[in-house]
């Protein structure tokens, strides 16, 4: 099935010059580059970006409860709360922050079934579980540990939209041109 989805190259990958290198991938994976811009994003189209559901606030905030447990950690004295959703919200902050600190690439990429081939070749949003031949195995070494401790989200290279109501959605928010 022919897919459109939405890949944006994060802060972390644009300083360390790897925007080349990451386009390739999706290219020699049969990958069409639709549309591209470089940009610093505003704090708005972010916040917009990220969900503001509980559910979606509640997982993250699990999430990042579970990898503070996993550190031996207490959350509550970390972070001054235990509130999944309270901690989904500071998390989205942080992200905020993280993604508005520097240019991203955002590029619209269509294909054979884009969105999980585009998902697989990114690996998995924890670089440290990515396989080592996916985009964030290969070129990104953060650690949850390390991010929790300095209160800030992951850095792990890329977003890819998960889903073709996520893509769509996404599309359209960086892309308005194109609708």
């Amino acid at each position: 099935m022919l897919e459109k989805t939405l890949v944006i190259l994060k802060p972390d990958a644009v300083k360390r010059n790897l925007i080349g290198e990451i386009i390739s991938i999706f290219e020699k994976a049969n990958l069409k580059i639709e549309a591209m811009k470089m940009l610093t994003p505003e704090a708005e189209k972010i916040e917009k970006h990220y969900p503001n559901s509980e559910k979606w606030l509640t997982i993250v905030g699990e999430k990042t409860m579970e990898g503070y447990e996993a550190l031996g950690l207490n959350v509550e004295k970390e972070l001054g709360t235990n509130d999944k959703k309270e901690i989904g919200l500071m998390v989205k902050k942080w992200l905020v922050e993280f993604m508005t600190s520097g240019k991203v690439v955002a590029m619209v990429i269509s294909g054979n079934s884009a969105i999980s081939k585009i998902r697989k070749l990114c690996g998995n949003t924890m670089p440290i579980n990515a396989d080592t031949g996916s985009i964030r195995g290969k070129y990104s070494s953060d650690s949850p540990d390390l991010a929790n401790k300095e209160k800030r989200p992951v850095k792990n290279l890329i977003h890819a939209s998960g889903e073709p109501d996520e893509a769509e959605f996404e599309i359209n928010l960086w892309f308005p041109e194109l609708t």
